[in-house]
Parts: structure tokens; sequence; C-alpha cells
């Protein structure tokens, strides 16, 4: 099918449509799958983590990814291999990498520590999520006075930077070194504020998500559409009705919008392409995934799971039990419902589920272990190489758009 212009393909070039992309996945996600899906012609993302604290070993991993993907990408010929001094293929290395913010680091350090590792790497984008809420404020002192905010240019425009917050001081930082920056949002209010601080793109994140999201959020189907018309209105020419887009290269196209949450399959990118959206995230399908961390367990349970919306549970409980402290109230997580939930649903105390759980996880015994999952589940049946999915799905899209075509006469 003939693509039409596009920003996405304008910052990487080597995408096909239509434009998928593998989710951030903390502890499921890493170089080799990024590197997977960008050689099959969507965007591989690379999970960054939320410690930006000094020798912060989630940083250190991240550059190990970094150093993986670059080495499957430089075989490919997607990139300059490590050390190549021969600028074709470039070195900017054609994945993103995904951030979470709510850690007070972030505040503190990001451009301090994340920033000079981005430099030396050179991914083409940089993913942002979960900002603090008073770090989407005022900003604060401590990083007001960091001498790496000190970068020109991006998204701050002409604001007054004395003003800045800390999630637009930090996109402007980025986009003074050349990364594009996207946002994850989960409401109107969220894209409106990313927007606000310099974001070149959107990911809607819709409520059938897997993982991590806003607590109170709607579907994609109406979150989408409500969001990219908003950023038409007031931030540009936005993605209103797929309208006034074609040759856009620039940064002055309006906001990128691209859709995510319980997307699975061809007919959910069909259906989120048909609804404005120039790319589209899958998460959940790339846990069944030959290249994803998740244990053998983690993806039997993916499997074997059918009916998705009974069989999952929206919820920040999840976080308390197995002791991730670090989100803020704004958002809850959705994951496969087992024992740890079913515990908690009956009334068991949270002191004695924690308990439970640390104890079933020293003995080895994994059933009490969170796996998030999106609604979209009960569509994945199969583990498969993630360039293969990619593939797959890619192509299953077009043939549905074209019979959508055909059935309309068009």
């Amino acid at each position: 099918m003939a693509a039409r212009a596009s920003r996405l393909q304008a910052w990487f070039p080597h995408v096909q449509h239509p434009v998928i992309l593998s989710a951030p996945m903390l502890g499921t996600a890493n170089g080799t799958l990024a590197a997977e899906v960008t050689k099959a012609g969507g965007i591989g993302v690379i999970p960054g983590g939320f410690d930006f604290l000094p020798g912060s070993p989630q940083l250190s991993a991240l550059e190990a990814e970094l150093a993986a993907a670059r080495a499957l990408l430089a075989a490919a010929g997607l990139a300059t291999a490590a050390g190549a001094t021969d600028p074709s293929p470039p070195a900017t290395l054609p994945v993103a990498v995904g951030f979470i913010l709510c850690h007070p680091s972030f505040a503190t350090h990001f451009l301090a520590t994340a920033l000079p590792l981005l430099r030396q790497h050179r991914p083409r984008g940089v993913w942002l999520f979960a900002p603090r809420p008073e770090d989407e404020a005022a900003s604060s002192a401590s990083a007001s006075s960091s001498p790496s905010c000190a970068s020109g240019g991006g998204g701050g425009g002409g604001e007054d930077k004395g003003r800045e917050t800390v999630l637009a001081r930090a996109v402007r930082a980025l986009r003074a070194e050349g990364f594009v920056v996207m946002a994850q949002v989960g409401t109107v209010a969220a894209a409106r504020r990313a927007a606000a601080a310099g974001a070149q793109a959107v990911v809607v994140q819709g409520v059938d998500a897997g993982g991590h999201q806003y607590a109170a959020g709607a579907g994609v189907v109406s979150l989408l559409p409500e969001v990219a018309d908003m950023l038409a209105d007031e931030f540009g020419k936005g993605r209103r009705g797929n309208e006034g887009d074609e040759g856009d290269k620039g940064d002055d196209g309006g906001v990128v919008v691209v859709a995510a949450g319980g997307i699975v399959d061809g007919r959910g990118v069909a259906a989120a392409l048909g609804l404005g959206a120039e790319g589209v995230v899958m998460g959940t399908r790339f846990i069944a995934s030959h290249e994803s961390w998740s244990p053998d367990f983690r993806k039997k349970l993916i499997l074997d799971a059918t009916d998705g919306g009974p069989s999952t549970v929206k919820t920040p409980v999840l976080d308390d039990i197995q002791g991730t402290p670090i989100w803020p109230a704004a958002y809850d997580g959705r994951a496969l419902i087992g024992k740890s939930w079913l515990d908690h649903a009956a009334g068991l105390p949270l002191e004695e589920n924690v308990r439970r759980f640390k104890e079933a996880d020293a003995a080895g015994d994994d059933s009490r272990k969170i796996t998030w999952a999106g609604t979209g589940v009960g569509l994945v049946r199969e583990v498969k190489p993630a360039g293969q999915i990619v593939k797959e799905v890619r192509e299953d899209a077009i043939r549905r758009i074209r019979g959508l075509q055909a059935a309309i006469g068009a």
C-alpha cells in the first residue's frame, strides 16, 4: 500500500508502514528485542529504568543493552559499529530509550547521568513516562541549579526558563542534543502538559494496556481522537482527521500521535490508524517473543490466558505487594489475576500478603509473582521471534485495511 508522508519515517527512515513500536517494558524488553523490532521495520524501544542516581545499576544495564543493540544493527547495516569512524551507516542508533520519571532522582540527576549516556550512544528517540506532579509544575531549586540545564534550543521555545518545569527543562535539553522526545500519556490533560513541555510525539495509552498506566483513563478508542483533536486545536497541525500532514518532516507539523493499549495484532493496528494514530505500540505481544527476558512461566501464563478483561486486574495494590513503591497515586498497573490478587480480594491484610509473596519468592515458587499484561492477552497464542511478530502484524494490518477499502469501493 502507498504510504503517506510520516514524521515517524522522517525521524526513523528505516521504518515501514504501518509503524509498530515495542514498549519499553522494564525487566522484559532489552537491546536484542529492540534491535530485532527495528530490523523488521519497526521502532524498538529499550527500557532505561527510573534510577538516575550516580552509579545506578539501571543506567549501567542500559549502557550494555544499547551496546548490544548497536552490534546487531551494525551487522544489519542500520548503524555504525562501535568505534567506527565511517559516517555511513549513520552513528545514530535507530531505536528509542524509555525512562520512568517518577523517581525523585529524575529532577536531581537525569541531566547529569542519563543525558551523557544518551549523548554517547545516540539512540534516535527518548520516551518519557510518569513524571511526578511536582516535576510538571514550577521548577525546583535543586533542578534549576543543575549546570546541565544550560543546554539551549529544543522544546523550551520562548518560555521564561526561570519558570520552566523540571519536565520541560529535560525535554529542552534532549531536543537540543537532537533526540526525538516522545511522552507516554493516558489523559487529555497529560497530553496537553506533555505537548506544552515540548514533546514531539505522544504515546496515547488506553486503559486496556498492560503494566503501568494512568489510574483514571479511558480506552484508546475514545481517548486517542480526543487527544488528537486537542493537539490539533492547541499545538498546531496535529493529526485531526489525518489532514495537513503530507510532506511534514520538520518540527512545525504539530505533535505526532501514537496509539497504545490492548493492541496485539493487525486488527488493532488497522483500528488505531483509523483513529488517527501514526504508529502503534505493542507490549503484551512482545512478552511472548523469543528475545524477551520474561521467564518461561510468565510466557506460559500469557499464552494460557483468555478473555482479557476478567482475567486481568487494574490496581495499585500489586505494586504494594511486590514492593515497587515508586508510583504516585495517579498511576496503577494492569496484570494477570493470580494468587496475590485473589487473596487481596478475599480480604487478606496487605502485610500478610507481602509476607506470603516474599516466602514464595524465596522458595522458588512463582505462583504469587505479578505478570503485567493487557486485555489483549487472550489474542496472544504463540511465542515467536520479535521481528516475525512485527512483520506478521504489519502484513495483517495492510490486508485488513485493503479489505476495508474494497468493502466500501475505495
